[in-house]
């Protein structure tokens, strides 16, 4: 093909495709100018690039209808202004300003504009996208969710997880894999074995391979997958085939110098550039384009920097006590009525979890023949705790309100990250947008003869992640009154810890001679049960050692006559210190139980509270009592000696009264 003929076909693409290539070319601008803005000094950071790779963005942006929504990465920037063109929103949210689309909070890799969400966390993101995948197919709006990923991804297991359950369950999502050869500076020949498409094969999901040189094929291919999963409600995986000429962040590319050069004669920008780099037209856009982005970083650069807010919650009221009421249920009944109660008062509460479907009714039987009355909204999934976490998230950014049940709460380290790194950040993170309304409920604790990985406490490795709420259950509240007032309150990721002990145990309000019961006036109350005299100590019991705990303090009060102030929280994260500093004043001695290690504990954090919030004048005995530190047994009588028990507290307790 002559020159001449070479620029007139490339001439006929500009008119054909103007706007995409418009697009493609804001793209490239505003990413070269992040970086010149980088090394001024102006930006907060990082900055991952995708200059190269702009028309995989915009081949999938062109398709998309309002409703859908799209879940891109680190490398985010190319798809978020294909989808929405926010110059300022972007840049701004780079330099750390309220101008930004996240008002500064986010950053370059977390972005967040009417269906469009980012975030860094490799592999993390599929699941949630599975999740705003099935709250299309539940509310039968029609849309389709995208996510974008790298080949680097591929590392990751929850993406297998995720592509499983979107291919059992018949989801509307289009994975969407930028395949640029490289995870960071490791090339692909390293990591990968096997094809990138026979990864979705495996799992009967439909495959299409592109590239963004053949770009107009891409686009007619990329059409074509998103019509497929919108009619089917079908995954489809499309694997893109592309390279990006910067570095992965900033500068930091080591690739050879050769290999780069020769991908940048083939770029489709490139090559459209230098054929009609003497039109006026292209010049004209260009130039346009260059005083959109001058006028935006000025916008920016006029705007005040992140606002300096916690996001946490206030300091709680002064607690007022009342009389408590419980009606005796065993704990595992008050449990399935609580969940029963959710899913009649609101449409838009899902049970999701392994083995909750009847006839077995999950492992204690807390979920029994709630799949029955409310089929299709209790339903059982894959051994993935990882990934049905994650489509907790994604259902809630949806608007449901999932209930994810993992089995055992030694199982919460795989979903850790979607914990930590996604439900906890996406509501501050989006500058406020969003809520995750997710509830997580599992069982801990030992006594079961479960043995050292089912048998653990580990709720302190979740507790104070900021923008969470963690609750447990204990011996005297209702399981169904704090799950009927989660579901009426939810608005924030919420882990709720049902020691297994209690499953069997009755709930209940009968109160011993010589003590009261009384509840916080808190919507997450602390039980107190209150000799009529006063107290000699301060006794603070987690979960399911409110059994053993209330069984010293009665033996306590009939064998030496110590009186014990007995509380029992239900909110672990945020803790209500308020609730137990009179008590605590008035003995000067304070015990704290918990069933887990006690190394770097919740006990430890109520220690600290109460030190720093007590009077210089007032001088206080403390104690915590904690299981041993070591994998739990699986043999009875040594599990017993492992973990806190009544005589070891009754113990500790009078070791208290003895010195100050």
């Amino acid at each position: 093909m002559g020159e001449d003929q070479l620029r007139e076909t490339e001439q006929n693409l500009f008119e054909t495709y103007a706007g995409e290539i418009e697009s493609a070319l804001r793209i490239r601008l505003v990413e070269e100018a992040l970086l010149d803005l980088f090394k001024e000094g102006k930006l907060f950071g990082t900055v991952h690039t995708c200059i190269g790779q702009e028309f995989s963005g915009i081949a999938v942006c062109r398709s998309l209808q309002a409703r859908d929504n799209v879940f891109s990465n680190h490398r985010c920037h190319g798809h978020f202004i294909a989808y929405c063109g926010d110059l300022a929103g972007l840049i701004g949210e780079v330099m750390g300003r309220q101008i930004g689309v996240c008002g500064g909070r986010g950053g370059s890799q977390h972005l967040h504009r009417d269906n469009f969400y980012s975030n860094g966390i490799q592999g993390g993101i599929v699941p949630v996208a599975l999740g705003l995948a099935f709250g299309h197919k539940v509310k039968e709006t029609g849309g389709v969710s995208v996510v974008f990923i790298g080949d680097g991804t591929l590392g990751e297991g929850v993406v297998y997880e995720a592509m499983n359950i979107a291919a059992k369950w018949g989801l509307p999502i289009l994975f969407v894999c930028e395949n640029n050869l490289y995870a960071q500076s490791t090339h692909q020949d390293q990591t990968l074995a096997g094809s990138i498409g026979g990864r979705a094969e495996a799992f009967g999901i439909d495959t299409i391979c592109s590239s963004t040189w053949d770009w107009e094929q891409l686009f007619r291919d990329v059409e074509r997958s998103l019509q497929t999963v919108r009619s089917e409600s079908q995954p489809v995986f499309h694997q893109i085939d592309t390279y990006r000429l910067m570095a992965h962040s900033k500068g930091d590319d080591d690739r050879p110098s050769h290999e780069i050069d020769a991908y940048k004669l083939r770029d489709p920008l490139n090559s459209l550039l230098e054929a009609l780099g003497r039109d006026h037209s292209v010049r004209d856009v260009i130039s346009e384009i260059n005083e959109q982005i001058a006028d935006a970083v000025d916008r920016c650069e006029h705007s005040p920097f992140a606002a300096a807010e916690t996001g946490g919650r206030e300091d709680l009221d002064d607690v007022v006590w009342g009389a408590l009421e419980c009606p005796k249920e065993r704990g595992v009944a008050a449990v399935l009525r609580g969940l029963r109660i959710g899913l009649e008062e609101r449409e838009d509460v899902f049970l999701f979890g392994e083995d909750i479907e009847s006839p077995y009714g999950g492992a204690f039987k807390c979920t029994y023949g709630l799949s029955n009355d409310f089929p299709g909204r209790v339903r059982n999934t894959p051994i993935s705790e990882a990934a049905i976490a994650g489509m907790g998230n994604g259902m809630a950014l949806a608007g449901l309100v999932p209930v994810i049940e993992i089995m055992f709460g030694d199982f919460l380290t795989l979903v850790a990250d979607q914990w930590i790194n996604h439900a906890a950040k996406f509501s501050w993170m989006y500058n406020e947008k969003v809520k995750v309304p997710l509830i997580i409920r599992t069982p801990m604790g030992g006594r079961r003869g479960y043995a050292a990985t089912h048998s653990q406490s580990i709720e302190k490795h979740f507790i104070g992640v900021p923008g969470t709420l963690v609750l447990c259950l204990h011996h005297r509240y209702s399981p169904a009154q704090l799950y009927k007032t989660l579901f009426r309150r939810i608005d924030c990721p919420t882990l709720v810890i049902e020691n297994k002990v209690l499953y069997g145990n009755y709930v209940d309000d009968e109160t011993p001679d010589g003590f009261s019961l009384r509840v916080s006036d808190r919507p997450f109350p602390t039980v107190n049960l209150h000799p009529k005299q006063r107290a000699d100590l301060t006794l603070v019991a987690i979960g399911g050692m409110s059994v053993e705990a209330e069984r010293a303090v009665l033996d306590l009060f009939d064998e030496h006559e110590v009186l014990v102030d007995l509380y029992l929280p239900t909110s672990l994260y945020p803790f209500d210190i308020k609730a137990i500093l009179p008590s605590v004043a008035d003995t000067g001695r304070l015990l704290i139980v918990e069933e887990g290690q006690g190394f770097v504990s919740l006990g430890s954090e109520i220690l600290s509270q109460v030190a720093e919030r007590q009077k210089p004048s007032r001088s206080v005995v403390y104690a915590r009592l904690a299981a041993r530190p070591c994998p739990i047994p699986a043999a009875r009588p040594l599990e017993e000696e492992y973990l806190p028990n009544k005589r070891a507290i009754m113990e500790k307790a009078l070791e208290l009264l003895g010195g100050e």
